[in-house]
């Protein structure tokens, strides 16, 4: 017995081998900084894992879930949009509950795309993006996400025959790994190119809940006509440190979401009970733990960055989310630096050509420690005296 084609051609899982790596490190005794993470490192919030307790002694939790999420975490997810961004949500046809935002980035091909079409992706990425292309036997091509451009695509650099042929277009702000920022203008011209060319829109907004400098990133939804070309995706990992509980949503566009929750009504029903009522009191319980974690990660990316700036590497402070886009020092490439850091430092990050042909040249790091372990991680840096 042997696994199917389609698994054969799913990309190499770029975050496992990094975990391999710090791992076989660690087995060595060696102290590690690992920066190269992407999990949250702090506990999910009191009152959100009592809820989920209270919930999970309730037997009317215990039998499965309604097909499409339950009536008032759908309510709660338009409440929260409403109130946090200024943005009407249906809860009957505009709301489909994930399990994580993972599992509808990956399956969402799978929903509106049909084999042979193309599913334009950004350059640096989120490497799972390209999972779904594999399962769902679609084509792909790449835009450049670059520093002269704030790292947000030029949609005159696409071609005409990428804007004829593409059905669908990712985009991701605050980035990952590039921890840009998006404008309301921009995601106006992403409406606009949307509508002339046909092209359904998905923003992943895993990281709208973490800006900086009194800051709040802005929901593509925010942009007049967005629900007409497209959806958005938000997870509870980042914002409410509930990355173990895997529960997310997408909202937007009826037609993409029907299609979404056929997908899923046909593969796991959905969420845990429990669960959907431990996300409701995340989002419309009170925030002042959101607010809290804000300011840890701003914290953290002053302490470092300061730190990266006095040992005379020229680095950019990012604006959001929790992850920090370095340059790498002349004469290595993303993959030889990281390897380097690893092996004579014990710090452990991202090389950047794992998130693309476009990443190379580039290193993320995770502000998933704290601040003194940060400070380590660059004063090891600072002794191989790459900087001057």
């Amino acid at each position: 017995m042997t696994i199917s084609n389609r698994l054969k051609s799913l990309p190499p899982h770029f975050f496992s081998t990094l975990v391999k790596n710090v791992e076989s490190a660690l087995a060595e005794g060696r102290d590690v900084i690992n920066l190269g993470r992407g999990n949250p490192d702090q506990p999910t919030p009191p009152h959100i894992v009592e809820a989920l307790q209270a919930a999970v002694e309730d037997p009317a939790t215990h039998g499965y879930a309604p097909f499409g999420g339950t009536v008032e975490l759908k309510r709660a997810v338009a409440d929260f949009y409403k109130r946090e961004y200024a943005v009407d949500i249906d809860p009957d046809t505009e709301v489909a509950i994930l399990y994580g935002t993972k599992t509808g980035l990956v399956e969402l091909p799978l929903a509106i795309m049909n084999e042979g079409e193309l599913l334009l992706l950004p350059d640096p990425g989120y490497p799972d993006y390209l999972s779904g292309v594999s399962l769902a036997n679609i084509r792909h091509e790449m835009f450049p996400l670059l520093a002269n451009n704030n790292f947000l695509p030029d949609y005159d650099s696409l071609s005409a025959e990428q804007k004829k042929q593409a059905k669908l277009m990712y985009l991701n702000y605050p980035n990952n790994p590039t921890s840009a920022t998006a404008t309301l203008p921009f995601f106006e011209e992403t409406v606009s190119l949307a509508k002339e060319h046909d092209i359904a829109i998905m923003h992943d907004f895993a990281y709208g809940g973490i800006g900086f400098d009194g800051k709040k990133p802005v929901s593509f939804l925010q942009a007049e006509g967005a629900k007409e070309v497209g959806i958005e995706m938000y997870t509870l990992s980042k914002t409410y440190n509930m990355a173990g509980w895997r529960v997310g949503f997408a909202i937007g566009n009826a037609g993409i979401i029907e299609a979404i929750n056929l997908l899923q009504d046909h593969l796991f029903i959905n969420q845990f009970p429990a669960v959907q009522r431990a996300a409701i009191t995340a989002l419309s319980g009170d925030q002042e733990n959101v607010r809290e974690l804000i300011a840890l990660y701003e914290g953290r990316r002053n302490v470092f960055i300061d730190e990266c700036r006095r040992i005379g590497w020229d680095v950019q402070a990012p604006a959001a989310s929790f992850f920090a886009w370095l340059p790498v020092p002349a004469g290595y490439t993303s993959a030889s630096f990281t390897q380097l850091l690893l092996d004579e430092a014990d710090v452990a990050v991202a090389p950047g050509n794992g998130f693309g042909k476009y990443g190379e040249g580039y290193v993320r790091v995770g502000l998933l420690d704290d601040e003194e372990r940060l400070r380590e991680a660059v004063r090891r840096i600072e002794k191989l005296n790459l900087f001057s």
